[in-house]
């Protein structure tokens, strides 16, 4: 099992504080989930120039004063805009990791990028080349499971997934030719005979997404190994 996965409760984009003055997504949440030794769960898409950013949205309406999507702009354009009127930017994965440096594990969602789908697994895989800290990448596409599987990294690869109905489960049981090490699961959908085949079968870990309520916390301790977490502290 992957036990830097498991051992840390895993803080969504961050530990941010709803957007107020600590945003998603910025080097100040991933500093603050450092500082409390939380693992990391980021957002990552292309720049227009093929560098991995992290950032959730595909445009930057709801997190900035600016408009338009965020694969029309460059990496240099991305990086000069704030996150709300926060003296954080939109940062790359290449600065984030730089700045978290092997603190505590950070967990990459690759987003949706349609036909520059590969070109963004290229650009993570390329990212974590000569990083040194504990890693796993994850993502719902299997269009992007299969394109970082085939990017040669050394990374665990996890499926993010959601559903209880038959369509979705086989859908997920599609992802583990990919060779997945772990898998997170909306916690809202436990438990269903997929989780319970990864874990017991399959001795997979699995976490939870997003965990906010104590009915949220029970679920994820009675059929999942790790939570990622929004809106509290988790208790030591």
């Amino acid at each position: 099992m992957l036990s830097f996965l498991v051992n840390n409760p895993v803080a969504h984009r961050g530990l941010h504080d709803g957007n107020q003055e600590r945003f998603e997504n910025s080097l100040s949440a991933f500093d603050a989930a450092a500082e409390g030794d939380f693992a990391i769960e980021l957002d990552v898409q292309l720049s227009a120039d093929g560098k991995a950013i992290v950032f959730h949205d595909d445009t930057l309406e709801r997190l900035t004063a600016e408009t338009g999507a965020v694969a029309e702009r460059s990496a240099a354009d991305l990086r000069q805009i704030h996150l709300g009127s926060t003296a954080d930017h939109i940062p790359t994965l290449a600065e984030t990791l730089e700045r978290v440096a092997g603190r505590v594990p950070v967990v990459i969602e690759m987003k949706e990028n349609g036909a520059r789908n590969e070109a963004l697994a290229r650009a993570v895989a390329s990212d974590l080349e000569t990083y040194d800290g504990p890693v796993a990448v994850m993502s719902f596409s299997h269009a992007l499971l299969a394109a970082f599987a085939g990017a040669e990294s050394d990374a665990p690869l996890g499926l993010t997934a959601e559903g209880t109905g038959d369509h979705d489960l086989a859908e997920h049981n599609k992802a583990l030719a990919y060779g997945i090490a772990f898998v997170s699961y909306h916690v809202k959908d436990l438990p269903n005979r997929f989780v319970e085949h990864v874990r017991k079968d399959l001795h997979l870990p699995v976490i939870t997404w997003t965990v906010r309520t104590p009915e949220d916390l029970e679920a994820t301790r009675r059929h999942a190994d790790q939570m990622t977490f929004e809106g509290f502290l988790p208790k030591g």
